[in-house]
C-alpha cells in the first residue's frame, strides 16, 4: 500500500498491515498509523511520555544496576576414583623416571604428569574419550 505523509510517497507491505489488523484486532487507518510509529515516521506522543517518565524514575538505571543479594554456595566436587587411568598415570610416572627424566610429578591425580627434559617443562595430560551416545 502506497501512503502519502507529508507530501512523502511511503510503501507499507501489506502483509504487515493485514499482521496488524488481525493481531491487534484494529481498523486499517489505525494499522497505517502503528506501522508509521514504529517505523519512526511519526511520533507516538504516548509512548514518547513514557520513556520521559521512565528517565525521570531512573527505572532503567535500576533494573541494569540490579545485583543478586545473596550468593549461592557452591557444592564441592568429589574427583571419581578411575583406577584404570590412577593405574596408567603411575605407570607413567614410573617408566619417565626410569628413562631419567627431571622433576617427574603427578600434578593431578590420575589426570596429568609434570616433568622436564632437555631445560624444558612439559605436562602430559590423560583424557579418556567417551563412547558415542546410540543415535535411536
Amino acid at each position: 500500500m502506497k501512503y502519502k505523509l507529508n507530501g512523502k510517497e511511503i510503501n507499507i507491505p501489506d502483509e504487515e498491515l493485514d499482521k496488524l489488523v488481525d493481531t491487534l484486532e484494529i481498523s486499517l487507518y489505525e494499522a497505517i498509523d502503528v506501522w508509521l510509529s514504529d517505523n519512526d515516521y511519526r511520533v507516538n506522543e504516548t509512548v514518547k511520555e513514557l520513556e520521559k517518565k521512565a528517565k525521570e524514575n531512573h527505572i532503567t538505571a535500576t533494573i541494569h544496576q540490579a545485583k543478586a543479594t545473596e550468593k549461592k554456595e557452591r557444592k564441592k566436587v568429589e574427583r571419581k576414583v578411575d583406577n584404570v587411568k590412577d593405574n596408567l598415570i603411575e605407570r607413567l610416572k614410573d617408566y619417565l623416571e626410569s628413562i631419567n627424566f627431571d622433576n617427574v610429578v603427578i600434578s593431578k591425580v590420575g589426570k596429568m604428569i609434570e616433568f622436564d627434559f632437555e631445560n624444558e617443562h612439559y605436562k602430559l595430560d590423560l583424557i579418556r574419550q567417551r563412547k558415542p551416545k546410540d543415535k535411536a
